[in-house]
């Protein structure tokens, strides 16, 4: 009985002889693979390249020609004829106009408003009265003339030089002659009088304000109203002085510089008026250092076209087409860049140019020297700028780009 325990113990040895039998095994297996591996990898070797770089641009090509530049400049509107119509004499107002209103509109003539003519009408029939007495002692006069011509045929001879005209009564004739004509300046000026009892228009005019009605009682010179004539309208604006020059001024053989009115605030989008620059005030504004020009605005109100009236002392954008620049390059002005350079691709490569900048204008700078007709001028704003970097543009085909890549060593 006491043997029988060993075969056990026998077999539980060998089963762990196998076990680390087989992990050694294992283990050497692993080890000579790993050699197997380090023996058999490629070497790593060191090969240059190169890496295509570019920055990815649009460009436009530039033609030289004629051009007009535009100078945007703010106006204010004013009238042409404005007046503070007065009293010529002095009366009751008995009768007013319907367009007699602000804002009414009224022709040369019309009948604006009416003074009591009552003592005018009476003043006028007593000089009347006054001219026939004089024109009735005239002719008594010149009748006694003719007797006192017979009386001196009868005493030719004894009456001297010196007497002669008393004789024949010229002065008195010469006075009631100067009466007659007292009288008919007197009638006139009655006349005259009556005549202003009717206010009427000066020309065809805007009601822009008015001071009296029916039953007022005005003196000579008082203030009634204020008219603005409605022909033509004028617009002050102000220019810089260095842009006169390429402002057209009407002469004998021309007009004027043409003119886009627009009011952005008030009228409709894409609506304008037309009007022309007429002439140069000589002077510059004390505080902006601006010179004035005036602005003819044709029809103002609108009566003949659907184009919005202008209102008076408002201010509204002129649109100044000015004299045509020859043979300059006209660019956007968000191309000019910094220092007044441009940038142009020449080559694939960033050619930086600082060119003659001959006029600007809102939106557009006028080239002289510096560009040449079929430069490519970037349109594209750049990250990185400097002289040379490689440019392509992007509306060109991959394999077209080839030529304008530089290479940079990784």
């Amino acid at each position: 009985m006491s043997d029988a325990p060993k075969p056990r113990r026998k077999r539980h040895w060998l089963r762990i002889v196998g076990t680390v039998v087989a992990c050694l095994s294992i283990l050497g297996a692993a080890a000579a693979a790993i050699v197997v591996i380090n023996k058999t990898e490629p070497t790593a070797q060191q090969i240059e390249l190169t890496r295509k770089s570019a920055a990815l641009v649009e460009t436009i090509t530039i033609e030289r020609g004629t051009y007009r530049p535009r100078l945007v400049v703010l106006g204010n509107v004013q009238p042409a004829q404005d007046v503070i119509l007065s009293s010529r004499v002095s009366g009751q107002i008995v009768e007013q106009s319907p367009a007699f209103v602000p804002g009414g509109t009224v022709r040369q003539g019309d009948l604006l408003l009416r003074i009591d003519p009552a003592d005018f009408q009476n003043t006028l029939a007593v000089r009347q009265s006054e001219l026939h007495q004089a024109q009735a002692s005239l002719e008594i006069e010149r009748g006694r003339q003719i007797l006192a011509k017979k009386e001196l045929a009868l005493l030719e001879g004894s009456i001297d030089e010196a007497n002669r005209s008393l004789v024949l009564r010229t002065p008195q004739l010469e006075s009631i002659r100067a009466e007659v004509a007292a009288a008919e300046a007197a009638v006139e000026r009655a006349n005259l009088d009556l005549e202003r009892t009717q206010v009427r228009a000066p020309f065809d005019a805007q009601i822009l304000s008015r001071s009296v009605n029916v039953g007022s009682q005005v003196a000579l010179g008082d203030a009634l109203a204020r008219l603005v004539g409605i022909d033509e309208y004028w617009v002050m604006a102000s220019v810089p002085v260095r842009s006169l020059r390429w402002l057209q001024f009407p002469d004998a053989d021309g007009q004027g510089s043409p003119v886009t009115l627009r009011n952005p605030d008030t009228w409709p989008p894409g609506v304008q008026r037309h009007a022309q620059v007429f002439r140069m005030i000589g002077t510059v504004d004390q505080h902006t250092r601006l010179a004035r020009v005036l602005i003819t605005v044709a029809d103002p109100l609108a009566r003949n076209t659907d184009a919005p009236p202008l209102i008076v002392e408002t201010l509204v954008e002129a649109h100044i087409e000015g004299r045509p620049i020859e043979n300059v390059i006209r660019l956007s002005r968000a191309y000019i860049r910094e220092r007044d350079t441009v940038w142009v691709m020449k080559n694939g490569m960033l050619d930086i140019r600082q060119p003659e900048v001959v006029f600007r204008d809102a939106q557009h700078a006028y080239i002289g020297e510096g560009l040449q007709a079929g430069d490519e001028v970037v349109t594209t704003t750049l990250a990185t700028v400097a002289q040379g970097i490689g440019l392509r543009k992007t509306n060109v085909l991959p394999e077209q780009n080839q030529n304008a890549v530089g290479e940079t060593a990784d």
